[in-house]
């Protein structure tokens, strides 16, 4: 195949250089985007229910925005289904005809999350080609566009009845829609075929995929870490390799996101050659494509300030929200977002740091409802996997899958946490896995050594081993009756739900 890297890099590159500008722009960039934002709003019934009659003056843009109500997506749901249903101009000018199926990581009732003809163009494409030209200028031997891209998608399955949906409305994983919609000239350069990336019984369509990709000249992978495992295994299989660069020579890049990679770089590192292996994060959920970092392995990833999105930020605990411009570095803030989709001062139910409040560079800290507090602990999913990632690398552990619960204190025992864990390879020792883990989580985490000091209030954490398959089983039951994609177990919960449906 002909390498077209150069031409890629020709287009790609100059606009994703544009982010060397953000320092010291960051208000005057978010005032743009919202003051664009707030011109579509006085168009739409919502708009007019609270008021915005007429486009603010980017002066007072900010101050506008505050007479709307910070909401959550159950607020939304009514507007949400008038939309799939067929009228226009309710959440967003015009007509909406796909939509975002998503459960998050706390389960529950899914929400449809609008995709927009806007929120494609200024927002999911331009983040996208946003992190693959920040990869090409930090690789200039890149021959990325020189074979295909496997990208791991979900499907148009939902639970919606046909009823209540407009002709032509589709609602399936966010994936599915990026894979429906993705442009031409991008398609030539991406497998499998739609019909098998569109597949929604995922035992069904994972040995399609190994089979359609197992032969072609792959040179990147996009998708969520846990679920390209399961692929790239049955990929081996097939072919007889112990490497994923033994099988596509020319791989060279990773992109990804949706749960945090630490707990498997070990395992990509032993299934890719690291000579050879980039790895790209990003933050790209079903509401939008918020970050990506800039350069191959970075910890801090740059929040997209000219991407159809305006962010604000709230503290955790409560607390009146800010704009980016107001951040403090070093700060753990609930994020907000008002965007192209129709997402109004709309809380995610993500936290973020603030890495560099200049630059606004930022890391995924966890979700609003995946923690644990049950001891006054406040521990959150940077933690877990922190100390997940270190207990593994000191005893040659591999994970493939985990979870967290309390275990409360009951007849004269102290409180303790479960961590459920689904191995690759188990520990060569589980008693030092579970003192690195403990160790490393007091560490990172001052209100758990609190707790955890002479086991005053914790005692030391009690690791579970569930057998394979069991976590793709409580999905398949408790994940909307799906797999693959971007569907993934909680990793922290305040109670034992997800344990009492592990049988635990």
């Amino acid at each position: 195949m002909i390498d077209f890297t150069p031409i890629a890099r020709r287009l790609l590159c100059p606009k994703a250089a544009r982010t060397s500008l953000y320092p010291g722009r960051v208000e005057a960039l978010q005032r743009a985007e919202l003051t664009a934002l707030m011109r579509r709003l006085a168009m739409t019934a919502y708009g007019r229910r609270h008021g915005v009659a007429e486009a603010p003056a980017p002066a007072s843009v900010y101050e506008r925005l505050l007479a709307l109500p910070v909401v959550d997506y159950e607020e939304l749901r009514p507007e949400v289904m008038r939309m799939i249903g067929g009228e226009k101009d309710v959440l967003w000018p015009g007509r909406c005809r796909y939509f975002a199926q998503s459960s998050g990581t706390s389960g529950g009732k899914s929400k449809y999350i609008p995709v927009t003809a806007a929120s494609l163009q200024r927002n999911h494409y331009r983040g996208a080609g946003d992190s693959v030209g920040h990869y090409l200028l930090s690789n200039p031997g890149s021959r990325m566009f020189s074979g295909k891209g496997l990208i791991l998608g979900g499907s148009f399955a939902n639970e919606v009845p046909s009823a209540a949906m407009a002709p032509g409305v589709k609602i399936g994983d966010l994936s599915a829609t990026l894979i429906d919609r993705i442009p031409f000239g991008a398609g030539l350069f991406r497998i499998p075929d739609k019909r098998i990336a569109l597949m929604p019984d995922w035992t069904e369509k994972l040995p399609q995929l190994a089979r359609a990709a197992m032969d072609e000249d792959v040179t990147n992978l996009s998708g969520v870490p846990s679920w390209f495992l399961g692929v790239i295994r049955e990929v081996l299989e097939l072919k007889g390799c112990e490497r994923a660069t033994d099988v596509w020579p020319n791989l060279e890049v990773f992109f990804h996101g949706g749960i945090a990679f630490g707990p498997y770089r070990d395992e990509y590192r032993s299934l890719c050659d690291p000579a050879k292996m980039h790895y790209m994060e990003t933050y790209n959920a079903s509401e939008g494509f918020f970050a990506y970092a800039t350069t191959p392995g970075a910890g801090r990833m740059q929040l997209l300030l000219d991407g159809g999105v305006f962010y604000e930020f709230a503290p955790p605990g409560g607390g009146d929200p800010v704009p980016a411009w107001q951040v403090r570095e070093g700060k753990v803030y609930e994020m907000l977002i008002t965007a192209a989709n129709g997402l109004w001062r709309y809380r995610l139910g993500d936290t973020v740091r603030i890495e560099d409040a200049d630059r606004m560079l930022i890391t995924i800290a966890g979700r609003t409802k995946s923690f644990i507090n049950a001891f006054g602990e406040e521990v959150m999913e940077y933690n877990a996997d922190a100390a997940i990632s270190a207990a593994a690398a000191a005893t040659g552990a591999r994970i493939r899958n985990y979870t967290v619960a309390p275990v409360y204190a009951a007849a004269g025992r102290r409180g303790r946490h479960q961590w459920v864990i689904e191995w690759i390879t188990p520990p060569a020792d589980a008693a030092r896995f579970a003192e690195v883990l403990d160790a490393t989580l007091q560490s990172v985490n001052s209100d758990y050594q609190a707790k955890r000091s002479h086991s005053l209030f914790l005692d030391p954490p009690l690791v579970t081993t569930v057998p394979e398959g069991t976590f793709d089983r409580w999905l398949a039951t408790h994940g909307n009756g799906r797999l693959g994609g971007q569907r993934k177990i909680p990793r922290l919960s305040n109670d034992r739900k997800i344990l009492t449906d592990l049988g635990l």
